[in-house]
């Protein structure tokens, strides 16, 4: 073992019993995980192209649950699913049965889906994407139903299993997130090669480690700022995140690995397309954490603080009726079935002018301060949020209702799918208006101004 790395552990080791008394007497930990691939061959998200349901299974799909809770019994309940999306019809069944029977209110709340584009549709999430018969469309409902019923009931058994625990967190690094709206897929090897690849990236893995207070490592929660699209076949799998959670989970079996997929909207694993760079990826995320895991991490002392809130995001311009009336007859399938749904909505409540988009944000004593953001939220969010709420900041995206692409303004103006195109998949009547960017900055400064400092 070489100096520098005795060095850290023993630094680590002491650093850990030095804080032991105060981190257990400070925090209660509570981990359940439960199954939720589909028990029948349904159809898959993510892709439009796909033209008949799953052929079959390459690796399981989880809903995970870790629960912390202070000293004062104020809880956070990091839910982590091998999913696409979820959309707020089942968002809000899930959050709202947490509520009633655990009295776990939204802002202690949150969903967090890997985006893996080899599991199944949920629910109306991406449905003008698709286009599904009626025994189809059943699979869909029933899968919904079962995969909510599941995830309350992991959270429950979490909350039953709740014992003292220390809490430590740090930062590590991983580079196969690549910028895809400035870099082309074929150019990307040669182009790492020469340290030339080009626009901003996250390569931020932000690291929280629960142990036990035997020192046994209970929890490894984990994020990485990138689409889980390197596999596009008709097998169930995680992707790059499920390999993660697999390979750490292999090293410490005694342990549940949960992922978050960061601010990744316009960031791709690249290259992909073949299972062995899927695994490759999921390597080096796990080895970052692990690096982590053996270094110095910084163990958290305080209690929970939370805050949630949907603010009213304005869409741009509507279009009108003669215009959503001609798109019905569209040549582009997926700009005809949103036609149809808009004009159904036409015919009856009308178009949405704005959409309820959840902001949520948890202080952990001391540790990370977390920004949690709906929809495929682009990477300039993150790269603002740290640089003004400073490196303790993590932010995650793809939470607790994806609705939509989530684009700054920077991305808003230069247009692109990332910039409006993908509504179409979404269902949405239109772009976002131009001050989206701003509205949400906003509402994570208010609330993180809220947030209690209770940090010993």
């Amino acid at each position: 073992m070489k100096r520098h790395i005795v060095f850290a552990w023993l630094l680590s080791l002491a650093y850990g019993l030095l804080s032991l008394s105060t981190a257990f007497a400070a925090w209660k930990a509570g981990v359940a995980k439960v199954q939720i691939t589909p028990e029948k061959l349904m159809w898959m998200s993510g892709y439009g192209g796909r033209d008949h349901p799953a052929e079959g299974k390459l690796t399981d799909l989880w809903a995970k649950v870790l629960v912390l809770e202070d000293e004062q019994g104020n809880r956070a309940a990091w839910v982590t699913l091998d999913l696409v999306g979820i959309g707020r019809t089942s968002s809000n069944h899930i959050r709202d049965e947490l509520e009633k029977q655990f009295k776990l209110p939204r802002a202690q709340v949150s969903l967090f889906c890997s985006h893996t584009h080899t599991g199944p549709v949920v629910g109306r999430n991406l449905m003008t994407m698709y286009f599904l018969d009626e025994s189809n469309t059943q699979l869909v409902q029933d899968y919904t139903r079962q995969m909510e019923t599941k995830v309350v009931s992991a959270v429950g058994q979490a909350i039953n299993g709740l014992t003292e625990a220390q809490v430590s967190w740090g930062i590590g690094r991983a580079t196969f997130a690549v910028n895809r709206r400035t870099n082309r897929e074929a150019d990307v090897p040669r182009l790492r090669e020469l340290g030339q690849l080009k626009g901003p990236v996250d390569h931020q893995v932000p690291v929280l480690s629960v142990r036990k207070p035997d020192g046994a490592l209970q929890a490894i929660l984990c994020g990485y700022a990138c689409h889980a699209t390197v596999l596009s076949f008709y097998q169930w799998s995680g992707d790059w995140p499920g390999f993660a959670q697999q390979e750490l989970e292999k090293r410490h079996p005694e342990a549940t690995a949960l992922f978050f997929a960061g601010c990744g909207a316009d960031q791709n694993p690249l290259p992909r397309r073949t299972v062995e760079l899927a695994q490759e990826y999921g390597r080096q995320l796990a080895q970052a954490v692990d690096d982590e895991l053996h270094g110095v991490m910084r163990p958290i002392t305080g209690g929970l603080s939370s805050q949630y809130a949907e603010i009213e995001l304005p869409f741009g311009e509507l279009p009108t009726r003669e215009q959503i009336t001609k798109d019905t007859e569209s040549s582009n399938r997926f700009i005809a079935s949103r036609a149809k749904e808009l004009l159904q909505q036409l015919n009856g409540p009308g178009l949405p002018k704005t959409y309820p988009y959840p902001v949520q944000t948890w202080r952990l004593g001391d540790g990370p301060t977390w920004v949690v953001l709906g929809g495929e939220v682009v990477v300039d969010y993150a790269l603002r949020i740290q640089q003004e709420l400073g490196p303790h900041a993590w932010v995650a995206g793809y939470a607790n209702d994806v609705m939509a692409y989530i684009p700054s303004r920077r991305v808003l103006l230069e247009g692109g799918y990332e910039g409006g195109g993908a509504m179409i998949y979404y269902g949405l009547p239109a772009p976002w208006g131009i001050d989206v960017e701003s509205l949400i900055m906003t509402e994570v400064h208010r609330q993180t101004k809220q947030l209690k400092d209770i940090a010993k």
